[in-house]
């Protein structure tokens, strides 16, 4: 098994909050660690490829709120 390092983003990411009630069915994947915590739920967000924008996938409010700043 490799090692694990540390690697900063070069772009930007886009997403979208989480709507409560919201149909994800197999379009936005989730983590099984996600999953048992709850998810999907408010304060998670939708992130997507650019280049691929049918490639979703939920991140985690906490995650998201340790790792990303809106850009204006």
């Amino acid at each position: 098994m490799s090692e694990f390092k540390q690697y900063r983003r070069k772009n930007l990411s886009e997403m979208r909050p989480y709507v409560k009630g919201e149909k994800l069915d197999g379009n936005v994947s989730i983590s099984e660690a996600d999953l048992k915590a709850g998810s999907p739920k408010v304060g998670n967000m939708i992130a997507r490829n650019p280049k691929n924008h049918k490639d979703q996938w939920l991140v985690a409010k906490a995650y998201f709120d340790d790792n990303f700043e809106r850009v204006e």
